[in-house]
């Protein structure tokens, strides 16, 4: 932010001081880099007065950076024996970092008198990935052709959310395997351990469905059950998540009604930690699928306020979120805080799809968005 800012206002970086305070999450990239820069150029028109600037939400959400949108493709085909043995996915995305790097990547140098221009987006490098983060599934399959379609342009300004493309890429991915597993006619947590020969993955997959007791679960009206699977840039944390759902045939409204998830994580030293990364994973994620999207027109971003971009209400969190840590001890530290979110989307979705018996593929599964699938 320093060497940005320097930048900006053609200075020294060392004549320029950043002071971080501690505040709200990000989860990504917000305006503040944005209001920063805002501030030195302000200073350096009033020098030797204190400047303060404080965006209002409804100039966040009007000029801030969203995350890329994405586009995917999947299809596959299945033996007699019901193993996957071709599988072939198409990602469609731009790119999910634009934080300041120079000065161009701040907003407000692009309406200088003599403007910065913004750098080239570029896609970021394997393993970690960007709008690829997840694309290559964790399971055994014979033959897999996996393609990332960089868009260099968007109409909007995008930038990092949390997980990148891991969210929309475990989405599709865990959501497609739910699909193969009922082409197969087998269980959808079997139809994954089948698939899958890490004793660590098959671990969590165990854990989480017992937890929920995915067996037991009781068939009702209204009711539907979804589990999903993913480790995270798939050198991370494993985590797999296992939702019920309750279903509004009438409204199209969902609710999360509980999950249970389990996180494998290497040797945890802190498993409250652990845990509450995953809560609120799940929480996020759940609004993330359930609620949030971004609207706008030919002019502008018109979603400006908590009224017309709606998040997850008190009223809607889920009775029950239970989280099982599985300790490795002595094993390398994976790291927990994305590793829920991915999981938890398509864990909804498939939730969503038992108990509508209609699959939903775009998000965010709004109400009206189910009510019109299910024909109601």
């Amino acid at each position: 932010m320093r060497n940005a800012l320097a930048q900006l206002v053609n200075l020294q970086p060392d004549k320029i001081r950043c002071i971080h305070v501690e505040g709200s999450g990000c989860y990504g990239h917000n305006g503040a880099d944005d209001a920063g820069a805002d501030a030195a150029l302000l200073a350096m028109g009033l020098p030797g007065r204190p400047v303060r600037v404080q965006w209002m939400r409804e100039q966040e959400h009007s000029w801030e950076p969203y995350g890329s949108a994405m586009l995917t493709h999947a299809r596959a085909a299945l033996d007699q024996q019901g193993w996957i043995v071709a599988w072939d996915y198409t990602v469609r995305s731009s790119t999910h970092s634009k934080r300041p790097g120079g000065a161009g990547d701040l907003m407000p140098a692009w309406h200088r008198e003599n403007p910065i221009a913004q750098p080239a987006p570029k896609p970021l490098p394997l393993p970690e990935g960007g709008g690829h983060r997840n694309a290559l599934p964790l399971y055994q399959i014979r033959n897999a052709r996996i393609l990332y379609d960089f868009v260099p342009a968007m109409p909007l300004r995008v930038s990092a959310l949390r997980s990148l493309g891991a969210y929309m890429n475990i989405f599709s991915i865990e959501s497609f395997m739910d699909e193969l597993a009922q082409a197969s006619e087998t269980d959808p947590i079997d139809f994954r351990l089948r698939h899958l020969d890490d004793p660590r993955a098959r671990d969590v997959i165990t854990a989480a469905a017992e937890r929920f007791g995915w067996s037991r679960f009781p068939r009702k009206q209204g009711s539907g059950r979804g589990f999903a699977f993913a480790r995270y840039k798939n050198l991370g944390a494993y985590a797999a998540v296992a939702v019920e759902v309750g279903l509004e045939h009438e409204s199209g409204r969902v609710r999360l009604v509980r999950a249970a998830a389990a996180v494998d994580s290497g040797q945890a030293v802190n498993p409250d930690g652990i845990r509450n990364q995953i809560e609120g994973g799940i929480l996020q994620s759940a609004s993330w699928t359930l609620y949030e999207s971004v609207t706008f027109d030919r002019m502008r971003i018109t979603s400006r306020d908590w009224s017309s971009y709606p998040i997850l209400r008190f009223s809607a969190v889920p009775d029950t979120v239970e989280v099982d840590v599985i300790d490795r001890p002595g094993q390398p530290f994976l790291g927990t805080g994305e590793a829920a979110q991915g999981p938890t989307a398509a864990a909804i979705a498939n939730a969503v799809a038992d108990a509508a018996g209609v699959r939903l593929r775009e998000l965010p599964l709004t109400a009206q968005r189910v009510k019109a699938a299910i024909g109601i």
